[in-house]
């Protein structure tokens, strides 16, 4: 059996981009050879790897490679093939980043996975050819950051509709706990107004991102420290039951929590424990 070994070091960008970047991921990773899934989130996902490729694998089993990657907002899994070594660098990006930096809303990119080059073009160097070249993850963090802030500095001014940025970090404050009429009402639009503006905006629907961004808090809590049951966790996240929970899961994550805990847990967890059945 392969013993698994990983390294997982994270860091906050500098001041100035964190409205744009929400952090740095390094990760080197040795184990079997297997399939990843990667989970939904509130926030796009940039990935350079050092050494080989995200395989990305398709519903009907075909695979995409890349080396330099930016996955959009979803709502589903996505299935990471891997041969059992996986070393890069992934910077969390938020929506408003998606805007400044690539010069188009999240929506644009919801669902699907492209090459960083198609974003950036010549400007892909900048990323690329410095973070493998480093030889320390402090280098990379700064690298990025420093490739980032020029892509900032160059940028026109962009902003989604008031009203839509702050329905999304109302859902984000509240880890998807207000009721979307509410917010709608509290900014004076219908309901289906609202639903089509950020949808075009993020790609999802305020619903769906209210769920996904309660899924996010419960997944920290099951990854997290203090040992609770799945029956705890979805107390604290505002799930009616435990089978809410589940079911919610089971949708975001492709498979049920005590699946997750016992899959892969092992890669996202520092040796802190994580989540247990009541």
């Amino acid at each position: 059996m392969t013993e698994v070994q990983t390294e997982l070091v994270r860091s906050a960008p500098r001041p100035p981009l964190r409205s744009l970047v929400a952090g740095y991921h390094g990760y080197r990773a040795r184990s079997a050879a297997g399939t990843h899934r990667g989970l939904p989130s509130r926030h796009l996902t940039f990935v350079v790897t050092i050494e080989g490729t995200v395989d990305l694998v398709g519903p009907t089993g075909s695979v995409r490679s890349f080396d330099r990657i930016v996955g959009g907002l979803r709502d589903v899994p996505v299935s990471i093939a891997h041969d059992g070594h996986q070393y890069g660098i992934q910077a969390d990006l938020t929506p408003l980043g998606a805007r400044i930096l690539f010069g188009l809303p999240a929506g644009e990119l919801a669902g699907t996975d492209v090459d960083l080059e198609t974003l950036l073009g010549r400007r892909t160097g900048e990323f690329v050819d410095r973070v493998r070249t480093a030889t320390t993850w402090g280098q990379r963090f700064a690298h990025l950051d420093t490739a980032f802030e020029r892509l900032a500095a160059s940028a026109p001014e962009s902003a989604p509709a008031p009203e839509v940025g702050w329905v999304w970090r109302r859902l984000a404050e509240s880890a998807g706990g207000v009721e979307v009429a509410a917010l709608a009402a509290e900014v004076g639009w219908s309901r289906q107004h609202l639903r089509t503006s950020f949808r075009a905006e993020y790609g999802l629907t305020p619903k769906v991102a209210a769920r996904l961004m309660r899924f996010e808090a419960a997944r920290r809590l099951v990854a997290g420290p203090e040992r609770m049951s799945l029956a705890q966790v979805a107390v604290r996240c505002g799930y009616a039951d435990q089978a809410h929970l589940h079911r919610d899961w089971t949708a975001f994550a492709g498979c049920t929590p005590t699946t997750w805990i016992a899959e892969e847990l092992p890669f996202v967890q520092d040796g802190s424990g994580g989540a247990v059945e009541s």
